[in-house]
């Protein structure tokens, strides 16, 4: 995001892998805003003549998790080259890889609650009121608490799961409004705020109130329950947030496989799908 920082040249290096390897494809994710600003036309025009340079057809393409299966709306863009003479790849042939996402209720309401056996790895950063709330139509947007770990609505998706979870970042839930489907402590302070309460005077953030678990961040990036992380768990969170969640990145590898082991039936299947790509224009 920022030009002035060094790793803002890492799409770059990548670029320069692409060009010593030669491989018959890759895919380079990163943020949304990498694909969509305006600001950031100049990299993604470098980047498409770069690519073109080395004979591959470059798409761009922003995908959402929550569209194929994760309980996480998660927008990212994804730069997939292809080199000639496979079949480049348009944004119709995701459809045939979409599945409807469950509420992260439903995701999460297996593991039992924080600090069982299946749901051990707690956050144990407080949970305080902002003196000074930020206010949205949502209660689940805005800043109602310090830090930036937002509340999540148990009846929705999740929002996007940040690398910087771990401390105050981490998002919030409402235990007993996502076990006991009670009405939300979240939902109260909000529509209190909202008719002009103020913060000072309202109830003491209640125990039920607690933060993501490292169990319930990796099922929403959809890891397998026995998936092994290593080092300390501030790490495991940023090495959660920072992940492609993986119905997704098999959605991209299975079309990405599909193009360049059958390029023929691939052809047929792009064909058979419509679909709307981000595109550059060139």
């Amino acid at each position: 995001m920022d030009n002035n920082d060094p790793r803002s040249k890492l799409v770059f290096e990548f670029a320069n892998v692409v060009e010593s390897l030669k491989p018959s494809s890759f895919v380079m994710e990163n943020v949304k805003a990498l694909g969509s600003l305006s600001k950031f036309e100049p990299i993604r025009n470098e980047l498409y003549r770069r690519f073109h340079i080395l004979g591959y057809s470059l798409t761009i393409i922003i995908l959402n998790a929550k569209d194929f299966g994760a309980a996480q709306a998660r927008e990212r863009v994804f730069f997939i080259g292809i080199k000639s003479p496979h079949p480049s790849i348009k944004a119709g042939i995701f459809n045939k890889y979409k599945k409807k996402a469950v509420s992260l209720r439903q995701a999460i309401l297996p593991l039992g609650m924080a600090g069982s056996i299946s749901n051990s790895r707690v956050c144990n950063a407080k949970i305080t009121l902002a003196t000074k709330p930020i206010l949205r139509k949502s209660p689940y947007a805005g800043m109602l608490f310090n830090g930036q770990g937002r509340p999540l609505n148990p009846d929705g998706w999740s929002s996007t799961l940040p690398a910087s979870m771990g401390g105050n970042r981490t998002p919030i839930i409402d235990e007993r409004h996502l076990f006991e489907n009670k009405e939300g402590w979240v939902e109260k302070l909000h529509a209190y705020l909202m008719a002009g309460g103020q913060p000072g005077k309202f109830d003491d953030v209640p125990p039920y109130l607690r933060r993501l678990t490292v169990d319930e961040a990796a099922l929403l990036q959809c890891f397998p329950a026995n998936y092994v992380f290593r080092g300390p768990q501030s790490k495991v969170y940023s090495q959660i947030g920072n992940a492609v969640p993986c119905n997704l990145a098999l959605a991209v590898g299975q079309v990405v496989y599909s193009a360049i082991v059958n390029p023929e039936n691939f052809r047929n299947a792009q064909q058979a799908q419509r679909g709307e790509m981000f595109e550059l224009n060139l």
